[in-house]
This record gives structure tokens, sequence and C-alpha cells, in this order.
């Protein structure tokens, strides 16, 4: 197959590409990180080709990607967090993070859609944080549950195309986004982990492909109460 890639010079999207390298396929790997792509190349330089690719400049993304054809499998997984101060209320920190994890995505998405082919598979990688009102998520969890939508709904439209539309919603997942990260990650999985369930998935064209399984069943089941009660237990965690 051939498989490509957005943030595939760190944490999910870096692991996935070796690993579907690894197992012979062709991996078109994006990324802003010039130096990051050529150490990929070089780990596996019979499957994987760099691409420079900045999501969140408009003009380069296309030119970029248009070029591609007869890809298989889309894996979009660039992406940034960060978490607002509520008393220090920031509106550019919306933009930054819609920038990448909405706009970026959908920049590729135009690119790329004209020359998929029926069969193939459109993957956006998005997160459990959508499922509750987590405290100073709300950049970060909005863009998510953003993404989850727009991604539901193209599955019915592209549906009479072929083109199969899956998403990707991971828990805590060790990556250098989440080092940074300042509280308790309960279930927290490795990126070789998160790997093995999305290739699984993406196989088997798995509508959501949630894990660890159950940190999602929790969040999925709480996201099912009454809003008042979710608000409540996000004031305990918080």
């Amino acid at each position: 197959m051939k498989i490509l890639i957005t943030g595939a010079t760190s944490g999910i999207g870096k692991q996935l590409a070796l690993d579907y390298a690894a197992a012979g396929h062709t991996v078109i790997a994006c990324g802003r990180n010039t130096d990051a792509l050529a150490e990929l190349e070089q780990v596996h330089p019979q499957h994987i080709a760099g691409q420079r690719l900045d999501v969140s400049d408009a003009a380069s993304t296309k030119q970029a990607l248009a070029v591609y054809q007869d890809v298989d499998v889309v894996i979009l997984s660039a992406g940034v967090c960060e978490y607002l101060d509520v008393e220090q209320f920031e509106a550019a920190m919306f933009e930054r993070v819609f920038e990448v994890n909405v706009f970026g995505m959908m920049r590729c998405v135009e690119a790329l859609l004209p020359n998929l082919q029926a069969g193939s598979q459109l993957v956006f990688v998005g997160s459990t944080a959508r499922l509750l009102p987590f405290t100073k998520a709300q950049a970060y969890g909005g863009s998510k549950a953003a993404i989850q939508y727009i991604a539901r709904s193209l599955q019915v439209d592209l549906a009479k195309r072929g083109i199969h539309v899956q998403t990707v919603s991971p828990g805590f997942v060790k990556t250098p986004m989440t080092d940074a990260n300042t509280f308790e990650m309960p279930m927290q999985v490795t990126v070789e982990f998160a790997s093995q369930r999305i290739r699984k998935g993406i196989a088997n064209k798995t509508t959501d492909i949630t894990f660890p399984t159950l940190f999602g069943w929790v969040l999925k089941f709480l996201s099912r109460l009454p809003q008042s009660w979710q608000v409540a237990l996000s004031k305990r965690l918080s």
C-alpha cells in the first residue's frame, strides 16, 4: 500500500511511518522537521519518502500534496496542544491550535481529495479529550471535537465515491507533546501500542479507533451523562 502520514516526524505519526515501512509499505512521511524526515528516510530508504510540509501554510500545503496519486491510506496526524489559563483568556491560543488541528487538516484534505480513488481510506487523528469538558482543554478539546464532527459528515458525503473515512480517538499516549503535561495521565500507553491499535483499526476499517479500550469506554459512558453531571465531575477532577 501507499500511505501518506502528516505529523510523521514525532509521536504517533513517526511510529506509524516506521511500522508501516517495516511491513514493506510505501510511506510518504510529511512534517516540518527536515532533519527528522532525513532520519526516517535513512531507517527505511526503500520505503519512506520524506515530504517537507507545514500545514499552517495553505499555498505550500496544496502545492506539496496535490501531486500525490494512488494513495491508499491518508493519516492526518499533525497536531498541537495548548492549555488555557481562564484568568488570562487568550483568543489567539484558539487560533494557534485550530490553525493546525482543524484548518491544517482541511488544507490536506483539499489537496489530496481530488486524487483519492474508490477504496482509499481517509483517517483523522483526534482525541478522547473531546468527550468531556476537561479543565484548561477548551482549545485542544474543542479542535478535536470539530474534527470528529467534520469526519463524520465527510463519511456521509464521501461514501458515494467509495472513500472510507475513519477517526482515531487516543487516550494518553507517551509522546514529546504529552511529556510537557504536568498532570496525571491515567492508563497512558506507548507509541508502539498506539501504532499497533491504529494499524489494526485501519486494516479492519473501524469507524472510530479508540484506545486504550477501558479508558475510551469509561469516557464514552461519562459523555452520555447529563451535561450538568459531566461539569460536576470535571470540576472534581480539576
